[in-house]
């Protein structure tokens, strides 16, 4: 089932030898081998290349205009394939605290789309939050019994 796997055939790239690969998704895949065998070839040149070519072919031309395009890779299909990303072995940084998040630059974007379409929850009772009015947040503290401590919270 393509939603539940990422299914290449017939590979050929480099020195794949018109392979077959079933990979689980939503899984941590590691692919291991003899030097020389392919895993290169296989995810950087073949599923990387095909998924960051299908995604840079969906933006509008004056998108693409301003991004690399890349060959498509000699496989016959490849089903079941998101856009990824890639860090080459060599890119890593030197700080032990980077994350992949912060290697590729997407965890800003991410924080932004979080703050922007994201919902906060009560970390006590898991209801929303929502914004309240002056009269609102008087009316609830009012509500409250005399002699409770409360905390007001607000933008700087």
């Amino acid at each position: 089932m393509a939603a539940d796997e990422l299914i290449v055939h017939g590979a050929r790239e480099h020195n794949l030898k018109d392979i077959d690969v079933r990979l689980p998704r939503n899984a941590l895949v590691c692919i291991t081998g003899l030097s020389g065998s392919g895993k290169s070839s296989l995810a950087f040149d073949t599923i990387y290349a095909e998924g960051q070519r299908r995604y840079v072919e969906s933006l509008s031309a004056y998108a693409r205009q301003f991004l690399q395009m890349m060959e498509k890779p000699d496989v016959d299909s490849i089903d079941g394939l998101s856009p990824a990303i890639s860090i080459d072995q060599k890119t890593t940084s030197r700080n032990p605290r980077s994350t992949v998040g912060t290697v590729t630059e997407i965890y800003d974007y991410l924080r932004l789309l979080y703050a922007r379409v994201g919902r906060p929850h009560c970390p006590v009772c898991g209801r929303p939050i929502a914004g309240q009015s002056l009269d609102q947040i008087v009316e609830q503290i009012l509500a409250l019994p005399e002699g409770t401590r409360f905390t007001v919270n607000a933008p700087v």
